[in-house]
């Protein structure tokens, strides 16, 4: 699936969860997604966990979250 169509998954709506990053259509937020897969959640479990999120929806929270990083200025000290 291209990018763009994967990030228009994710939706920042200031009237959804304070205006966090969020899987269109759902309150469920990308920095949740990210935090259980961290902790070792894969795929197949967060879709059992959230039946209402497809893979895409998973991989373009993923997406999301790098894009944000890769802008992310890093100053030395």
């Amino acid at each position: 699936m291209k990018e763009e169509a994967l990030l228009e998954r994710i939706v920042v709506d200031s009237e959804i969860m304070l205006g966090k990053p969020v899987i269109k259509g759902t309150r469920l937020s990308v920095d949740i997604i990210i935090e259980k897969m961290a902790y070792g959640e894969i795929i197949n479990e967060l879709k059992e966990d959230y039946p209402f999120i497809s893979e895409e929806d998973i991989r373009a929270a993923l997406l999301y979250a790098v894009r944000r990083l890769a802008n992310e200025e890093v100053y030395a000290a």
